[in-house]
């Protein structure tokens, strides 16, 4: 305990939120000019070692929440660990709203944004978030860590925050992360800020019963941990050296996230190697509490104490507590030798080299200090957000070529009730946008005479009487319909995902008007089985949240001034999937009466992921021929990559080719499909994609597509990572229209040996 005393360790973990922004050490004039910290060529590592080395045990101790005090003594100033932009700058405790910080981009949620299949997109949006992230942390309204992206896998339909995510897929959550981290933290050598991949690991549940995220235990094969829960963890720890990860509120096989030295130590930073820049975890907001003994927890530990020792000896560093806990008090944690000395240490130099790393120390004239009000809300971020909203929209059924509808049309009624109301389009984790362009306000800008009458959301039962006037004097309906954040959100899941019925009722009574119907469907899963069979309903498009300008983007659809080329991120079930597939069966294989999960192991989706139709018709030929034969062992022997799994494998040469009459985007997925590796065997794999941009009516254009050997591996039952030998096919689009088959010879080879847990 050293000479300051247990009473003076025990006051210093009782502190004042934070609540103003960052404010940067003055390294030319405070007590710490003379620390190494402020000497910008030392190594990093070097410079927290010394900033840690000057601070008293109370200050280190004190200093383990995300409400930090700072250390007065050296010239720190508070800091607020707590920032949030899942996409855009949010609304939360770490970030001041006002003054030419009114407003930031409010970009479509990860769930819309998935669906583009765009890495540069997803690259762009990162760096806009950052820049506008850092500029408000810069006038001292923000601070330089943010707790993003969500990467966890969409796993069942009724999770409350599957729309914080690009989609149910772990090879697109690992291509989303790996562009969204890059673009969040910037080229280097200085981050823009730091990104925190969360929640690490299998958090997809929020309450079901009783059983909630804060006691959830999810039993999961470590064959299925490594091929679907965790690949994209493993790009944002391994390959994209993201700043920090958040570990999660559930348990994993037993043993809770965020004291999972398995999870946290063996895996996270020896497997995958996230040690380099010293790298730090946080935890998800009250989940320590939440592992002793409180109540509605997992009890894993018999006091909070204990449970904070057990937290940080696993290896999280920093500890979020919000109203619904108790404040962790790590002073008493450290007096009852819970944890050592050297834990202690470790937490305090791995935070603090991230904030090195984002240039908090450094002079005014660095890296990303310049950014201001300016690079806040710019016309090419507004931009951006409508071209983000737009690229993500799916047009899921247009049987009768409907879509688009002409300027021309003389009168539309727009039903529904997102239809006017901006606000449910930006979703959780929002903040202020410089606008909010809902369809109404789109429509009447593009010169439609339009009607807009409100209709139900969850009312099993509503006056829908105006709602059909409105219809019967229009030539053509447009129905804004689904879920929103009061039915979907963090805290809350559903119990079904059947088309709300008091709106379907309404949809019924208009279909029976013998007017055309248009469908625009925001949220995540419902199931559109009764909607597609109703007379008159014409096209479905779905929007997810589609953020400020998704009322511009939608009618930009609708009409054809954009061409939709959106694909699903995550398969629409039927309802009744919820009454086959416990909530809590964390299994993505099928087993008797159990129908497995995802698009690669569920076969009777209403519309699988990948789905999106166009404007136009493509077809596909597969360009230069791939050899029909690879030997396994020139494949692995001819690797000079680290990790076997990231060599390459021989691109393949697409021209797609539109044979219809409007320019489109078009992209294509590459599913992998065949007979090799253990059984049962998936019905497909997302392997690889590309978007190939703006092809015109007659027009073709070449695609490469790239995968590598990880693309075609299977995972076995220990968890590893393995080319076998066998027939592979590549199939290109939902449903296919290009392919190319060859099989791989030899020996199986492992790419990944995983580690066993104890």
């Amino acid at each position: 305990m050293g000479h300051f005393g247990v009473l003076g360790l025990l006051a210093a973990a009782f502190v004042a939120p934070v609540s103003a922004g960052v404010k940067y050490p003055d390294c030319a004039s405070s007590t710490l000019r003379s620390n190494l910290v402020c000497d910008t060529s030392a190594a990093p590592a070097a410079r927290a070692s010394a900033l840690v080395a000057a601070m008293s045990n109370s200050d280190k101790l004190a200093n383990l929440v995300n409400n930090a005090p700072g250390f007065s003594r050296l010239g720190l100033s508070a800091y607020q660990w707590w920032n949030e932009a899942l996409h855009g700058v949010a609304i939360n405790r770490g970030i001041t709203w006002g003054g030419q910080f009114s407003a930031a981009t409010q970009f479509p949620q990860a769930i819309t944004t998935g669906a583009a299949f765009d890495d540069d997109l997803i690259f762009q949006i990162g760096t806009v978030i950052s820049t506008e992230a850092r500029a408000f942390a810069n006038a001292g309204r923000a601070h330089l860590d943010f707790w993003t992206p969500d990467v966890n896998p969409f796993r069942d339909p009724r999770w409350g925050r599957g729309h914080e995510t690009p989609g149910e897929d772990p090879f697109l959550n690992k291509r989303w992360a790996a562009a969204f981290v890059k673009g969040m933290q910037g080229p280097g050598p200085t981050h823009r800020v730091i990104a925190t991949c969360k929640h690490y690991a299998a958090y997809d549940l929020e309450n079901s019963g009783s059983t909630t995220r804060f006691n959830f235990n999810a039993k999961i094969s470590l064959q299925e941990l490594v091929e679907y829960y965790l690949p994209p963890f493993q790009q944002c720890a391994r390959d994209s050296k993201v700043g920090s990860i958040m570990c999660a509120y559930n348990a994993v096989n037993g043993v809770p996230a965020c004291a999972d030295p398995y999870m946290l130590d063996t895996v996270l930073r020896k497997h995958w190697n996230w040690t380099d820049d010293n790298q730090y975890v946080v935890s998800d907001c009250d989940a320590v509490y939440y592992l002793g003994n409180a109540n509605g927890g997992h009890r894993f530990k018999s006091s909070y104490n204990a449970a904070i020792g057990a937290s940080l000896t696993a290896g999280c560093d920093n500890m979020c507590w919000a109203t619904s806990g108790t404040q962790p008090n790590a002073a008493s944690a450290f007096s009852a030798n819970t944890f050592t000395q050297a834990v202690l240490d470790k937490a305090m130099v791995r935070q603090y080299q991230g904030l090195i790393r984002a240039g908090y120390f450094d002079p005014s004239t660095s890296q990303w200090r310049n950014l201001s009000a300016s690079d806040v809300n710019t016309q090419s971020a507004r931009d951006l957000a409508l071209h983000a909203a737009e690229s993500g929209i799916v047009l899921l059924h247009n049987p009768d070529n409907f879509l688009p509808i002409s300027l021309n049309a003389t009168q539309i009624a727009m039903i529904g009730f997102w239809a006017n109301a901006a606000d449910k389009m930006l979703g959780g984790y929002s903040g202020t946008p410089p606008f909010k362009h809902d369809p109404v306000t789109a429509a009447r800008n593009m010169g439609f005479t339009a009607s807009y009458t409100s209709g139900p959301l969850t009312q099993s039962s509503a006056d829908t009487s105006a709602a059909v006037t409105a219809a019967q004097r229009a030539d053509v309906i447009l129905f804004f319909g689904g879920i929103d954040n009061t039915v979907e959100k963090e805290s809350q899941d559903r119990s079904n995902i059947a088309w709300p019925s008091g709106q379907l009722a309404l949809l019924t009574r208009l279909s029976q008007l013998n007017k055309p119907i248009v469908v625009v469907r925001m949220g995540t899963h419902v199931d559109d089985t009764p909607v597609l069979a109703l007379p008159n309903v014409k096209a479905i498009l779905w929007a997810g949240y589609p953020g400020q300008s998704g009322g511009t983007a939608v009618m930009n659809i609708i009409t054809g001034a954009v061409a939709p080329a959106g694909r699903l991120p995550m398969t629409v079930y039927p309802s009744s999937f919820t009454s086959q597939a416990p909530y809590t069966n964390m299994a993505l294989r099928p087993s008797g009466t159990y129908p497995g999960r995802t698009y690669r192991w569920y076969k009777n989706a209403v519309f699988p992921f990948g789905h999106g139709l166009h404007y136009t018709n493509f077809s596909a030929v597969i360009g230069k021929a791939l050899p029909t034969s690879f030997s396994i062992q020139e494949l692995v022997g001819s690797c000079k990559e680290t990790y076997l799994d990231l060599c390459p494998f021989p691109s393949v040469d697409v021209t797609v080719l539109n044979t219809g009459t409007r320019k489109s985007d078009y992209a294509a997925l590459g599913f992998l499909t065949g007979e090799f590796g253990p059984t049962p065997r998936p019905i497909k794999t997302l392997a690889a994609y590309q978007r190939v941009f703006g092809i015109g009516a007659g027009e073709s254009k070449a695609v490469e597509m790239k995968w590598n050997l990880g693309s075609l591996a299977r995972v076995d039952e220990k968890g590893n990572t393995v080319l076998y030998p066998g027939t592979y096919t590549l199939v290109l689009d939902q449903p296919g229209i290009a392919n190319v088959t060859f099989s791989l010879t030899g020996a199986e080879a492992v790419l990944d040996k995983w580690p066993q847990p104890s």
